[in-house]
């Protein structure tokens, strides 16, 4: 197993913490978490990973280890959120890789690829939507109404979504081995999130994810016209972002392959090796050991 480096890089004008491990030489995947996770999520995959390809991790303003000065007045918008992970892969001087994108990670990413569509060599997608088919209907019709209306009332109806019972719920929904689940990691999640402050932001993150399906268009013509290979793992139990969601990437990419596992939306949690082995050989077939 290879050891994980953890450190901090000014991009931005955000102290980005990240995780990274591999050769610095090998093939790069940039892992992009969601909500209401961080780097950590990829604690056990990035080990894994590293030992063929250079694996690098970055916790998301507003989540994990990442500081925001005050004075930076950030905004917090996935049009920003991409912004700033492009100024992180500039500072670390990463031209070419593949992107994991998983849940508010995907958006990111994609975001990301539009603006450097050259740069991504390959995407592989963990539960992270660029469909409409995707939306699991129960979860996301109050986000649904807060989008149309902007009211605090439906803002504040969604504030029991970000609790501690509704984030060990997406780590625990749909999984077949709930007790294998490792606690500190919701647990920590919800320690982030109850933060001074950072509640507002998830809420302001939920209203702007609005303008996402408004690129969903944007993102399939990308697919269509660049012909990135697209590996599709997803947890086949996730009520969130569901099946039909990754079955629809299939639509528009030249170069799919989709994978099923028995799990909810934090399909990686306890799958680390199933997920590595899927993602070194489809990286091996369509992108090469000699890119990065």
């Amino acid at each position: 197993m290879a050891s994980v480096a953890i450190d901090r890089i000014t991009a931005d004008g955000v102290n980005v913490f990240y995780r990274h491990a591999g050769p610095v030489d090998a093939p790069v995947i940039l892992l992009l978490h969601g909500y209401p996770a961080s780097s950590f999520m990829f604690r056990n995959l990035i080990p894994l990973l590293a030992l063929s390809y250079r694996v690098i991790a970055p916790d998301l303003p507003g989540y994990g280890f990442t500081e925001v000065p005050a004075e930076r007045e950030y905004q917090y918008t996935f049009a920003n959120l991409a912004a700033t992970v492009g100024a992180f892969v500039d500072a670390l001087h990463l031209t070419r890789f593949a992107i994991y994108i998983f849940d508010y990670g995907a958006p990111t990413g994609l975001r990301l690829a539009l603006s450097r569509p050259h740069a991504v060599s390959a995407i592989i997608t963990q539960n992270g939507n660029a469909y409409a088919d995707g939306f699991g209907e129960a979860f996301w019709a109050p986000v649904k109404r807060y989008w149309e209306t902007g009211s605090p009332a439906d803002r504040d109806a969604l504030r029991p979504a970000l609790t501690l019972a509704a984030t060990r719920s997406q780590y625990l929904d749909g999984s077949p081995h709930p007790k294998a689940v490792a606690p500190e990691a919701y647990h920590l999640d919800q320690a982030l999130l109850d933060r001074p402050g950072n509640r507002d932001v998830q809420l302001d993150l939920l209203y702007d994810y609005r303008t996402n399906v408004a690129l969903y268009p944007a993102f399939q013509e990308y697919f269509r016209q660049s012909g990135v290979p697209i590996l599709a793992v997803w947890g086949r139990n996730d009520e969130i972002f569901v099946p039909r969601g990754a079955e629809a990437f299939g639509r528009d990419a030249r170069r799919f392959e989709l994978r099923f596992l028995d799990a909810g939306h934090f399909a990686l949690e306890t799958n680390e090796r199933a997920v590595a082995s899927l993602i070194d050989g489809f990286v091996r077939r369509y992108v090469g050991e000699g890119s990065g």
